[in-house]
């Protein structure tokens, strides 16, 4: 059997990392959505989409994540979860080392009073 070796290279943009990340958060049970990402450094480096916020250092990617949680859950549980799936996910799929995943709640999403 012939084995055939490229001398390309692939390379990742941030905006793939920051997709991975987003998805990834939003599969975790609780989770109601993203928040937008608050100030402007993010819109300078062009690394932050509403709800993730990445840096990326020497292959480790390191992430902030802004949610908007479901009523009634554990919040602890919920935010331990993201930090599980957006580690896992951005490690499984770009083989970067994950240093951190800060999260922070923005908010809680209650139903509308029906009535």
């Amino acid at each position: 059997m012939t084995e055939y070796h490229s001398g390309g290279k692939t390379t990742l943009t941030s905006d793939v990392i920051l997709t991975i990340a987003r998805m990834a958060a939003l599969e975790v049970e609780g989770v109601n959505g993203l928040a937008p990402v608050r100030g402007g450094v993010n819109r300078l480096f062009g690394r932050g989409h509403d709800g993730v916020r990445i840096e990326i250092e020497d292959n480790n990617v390191f992430v902030d994540v802004f949610l908007v949680l479901n009523n009634n859950v554990n919040i602890r549980e919920v935010s331990r979860n993201v930090q599980l799936q957006v580690a896992r996910a951005i490690t499984e799929i770009t083989a970067l080392e994950v240093g951190y995943v800060n999260i922070h709640i923005q908010d809680i999403e209650y139903p509308a009073n029906e009535g």
